[in-house]
């Protein structure tokens, strides 16, 4: 049943947006975020990318990505103070605004995926002096903070380490040290629940910006986009037999195109095949339900007609 609505969304995804009544539009990687004269209005949409580039589109992605965000949002409110003010459809959120930091703030908890790469070819992009010896998908007795640029749409996000930031005056000192703590202690408090509900946050990235001199955490937050999830269960068998982790987030997509496509993100992206986005949707929709207890409710239909419409009705547009 599922999988005969996702195939049947594939011709209705939000590929993009185009209203100008509600302000400004800046289009990012996945997100098309209006900026109105007292707050942003975010769009995410069903745009999935990797490698910095955008390569099409999963059914059901952005309603998938802004719920999950809400969630989490609600969970860690209390603990770190977050943009969001109102969400008015189901991929559409309405937040402060704030002043972006340029930097994005990868948390780790293992060791694997493009750090793995680089510790296996000897290199040390962040200064972390990782000992010898370590074994792919590892797990670090501290999770550790791997920050990197914040790049356009189209452009590679770049390691950044951490003592370089404010030396460059990315961020301050101050700045520097509000936000690694917000991000250590979201990053614990993400991995507290997902042990709970039978996965493991492997990784994921934190944004923050200023709002009248206070740290916000903007953008989203514990999504399949956005973080690593491994199945919890089967985490000590794979690792000790050396054998890839069972994962429920974009890094399929990226194994796919490292495996499969010899892509890289650099040239032409290859061309995603219906059969991968019903599964690759599979896996979103997995976590959705396995971390919020909750199936995200699923309606075949045209997403840019039915937000269109909710935002009439809420006088947005």
């Amino acid at each position: 049943m599922t999988t005969e609505i996702l195939r049947k969304q594939l011709a209705f995804t939000l590929e993009k947006t185009e209203w100008p009544q509600l302000g400004s539009l800046y289009r990012g990687k996945v997100r098309d975020v209006y900026v109105r004269s007292d707050s942003l209005l975010l769009v995410s949409t069903d745009r999935i990318s990797a490698f910095d580039s955008v390569l099409s589109t999963l059914p059901f992605k952005g309603d998938l990505l802004n719920q999950l965000s809400l969630f989490w949002f609600q969970h860690t409110r209390e603990l770190v103070p977050n943009h969001l003010l109102d969400s008015p459809d189901a991929c559409v959120s309405i937040v402060k605004k704030a002043e972006p930091f340029p930097v994005e703030f990868v948390v780790r908890g293992f060791l694997t995926g493009s750090l793995w790469r680089d510790y296996a070819a000897g290199n040390d992009p962040y200064a972390l002096e990782l000992p010898p010896g370590l074994q792919k998908n590892q797990r670090f007795e501290k999770p550790l903070l791997t920050p990197s640029t914040k790049a356009a749409a189209g452009q590679h996000d770049l390691p950044l380490p951490e003592k370089k930031i404010s030396s460059s005056g990315l961020m301050s000192a101050k700045h520097l040290a509000q936000a690694k703590e917000a991000a250590l202690a979201l990053f614990e408090a993400g991995q507290t629940l997902a042990a709970q509900r039978g996965l493991i946050l492997v990784d994921t990235k934190y944004e923050f910006g200023l709002a009248q001199g206070k740290l916000l955490l903007i953008d989203e937050m514990h999504t399949p986009d956005s973080s690593r999830y491994w199945r919890k269960e089967s985490y000590e068998a794979s690792f000790n037999q050396g054998l890839p982790q069972e994962m429920l987030d974009k890094e399929i997509l990226r194994r796919w195109l490292l495996e499969e496509m010899h892509y890289k993100g650099d040239g032409p992206p290859p061309a995603i095949p219906d059969s991968f986005r019903i599964a690759l949707a599979h896996s979103y929709l997995d976590a959705f339900h396995t971390l919020t207890g909750k199936p995200l409710p699923l309606v075949a239909e045209n997403v840019y007609a039915r937000v269109e419409k909710n935002l009439r009705q809420k006088g947005l547009l």
